[in-house]
């Protein structure tokens, strides 16, 4: 923990508070019955913490790699602790008043709530987008790593944005709009359906309709989940080279961009992660079985070295 400290103070500092944070959000889940648009009312405080708390370690860590940019680390380092707080500080704030934080425009304190996390997740994201610049121009030792997080970043970086199409206004919401003169909700990360009904164990992703939290989430974590194979990979180096580790990176990669816009795909038709139709199980198909070719030529290639090593033994 030390070496994240002297990176950056502040973001770790502020990374282990949400950690602390979630475990009073988790005793919030057993204590309080309330419930929000039809999730435990403490639910999504303690959903933004855990994952902000997770980004913002992986943040520390991934700074001791961009060793020629301080001032960016310095200054993206700070904007993402002052976010993280707001955030979650505000989520918390509507969960205890008992309203919904996010889409939410019932009254003038809920506006100004709302409008405040999304101007700070934009300069938050304006920061990851130079982050993400800062490790593409960044040469790196490991290059299995530094494409790990290359890409992980990047896709973290669209994962967010996709957060954008969650605000649009839904039809229902915009005929609510007309009949009542005023708008009380802009937004809703539900399609095809009104936000709550049946949902996932802890995520509470929708059962029934689409959910632009799936593809949301699974591009958001890339810079945890890419960076995380690049070292599992390690183990395997008396097996494959270091070319052959950066090409499974890459690929994973790759993958991962195509599961993600999958995902999306099917939210934005309206469609459950947990309904597939005939559709996107094809798609789904068709994504495993490239990624499993491309995945395989380093070990078809070492076969085949180690194939054509015996029959060269055997002629001798």
């Amino acid at each position: 923990m030390k070496p994240l400290w002297n990176t950056h103070h502040l973001l770790t500092a502020v990374s282990l508070t949400l950690a602390v944070a979630l475990a009073v959000f988790g005793v919030g889940l057993i204590a309080d019955p309330r419930t929000i648009a039809g999730a435990p009312a403490w639910l999504k405080p303690a959903k933004f913490a855990a994952s902000l708390s997770i980004y913002g370690l992986t943040l520390v860590w991934m700074f001791g790699y961009l060793r020629d940019w301080p001032r960016l680390r310095a200054v993206a380092g700070t904007i993402t602790a002052v976010v993280a707080v707001v955030e979650v500080g505000l989520i918390a704030l509507q969960a205890w008043r008992g309203t919904t934080s996010h889409f939410n425009l019932a009254t003038p304190f809920d506006i100004a709530v709302f409008s405040t996390m999304g101007a700070a997740i934009a300069v938050q994201w304006i920061a990851s987008v130079c982050l993400a610049i800062a490790l593409w121009r960044q040469s790196f030792d490991d290059r299995a790593l530094g494409s790990a997080l290359r890409i992980g970043m990047t896709l973290a970086v669209i994962g967010a944005a996709m957060g954008g199409l969650m605000t649009r206004p839904t039809d229902a919401q915009l005929a609510a709009a007309r009949a009542a003169h005023r708008i009380a909700a802009s937004g809703s990360h539900t399609v095809g359906g009104p936000d709550g009904g049946p949902g996932l164990p802890l995520t509470k992703w929708s059962m029934q309709h689409g959910d632009l939290r799936v593809p949301h989430f699974l591009g958001l974590h890339a810079l945890q989940a890419l960076p995380l194979l690049a070292f599992a990979l390690n183990g395997l180096r008396r097996r494959i080279t270091d070319g052959d580790r950066l090409h499974l990176v890459r690929v994973t990669g790759a993958s991962y961009a195509a599961l993600t816009a999958i995902l999306l795909w099917q939210a934005l038709r309206g469609q459950s992660i947990v309904a597939p139709d005939a559709l996107t199980l094809a798609a789904l198909a068709a994504w495993a079985v490239l990624t499993a070719a491309a995945a395989a030529i380093p070990f078809r290639r070492s076969a085949s070295a180690w194939s054509a090593a015996g029959v060269a033994a055997g002629a001798r």
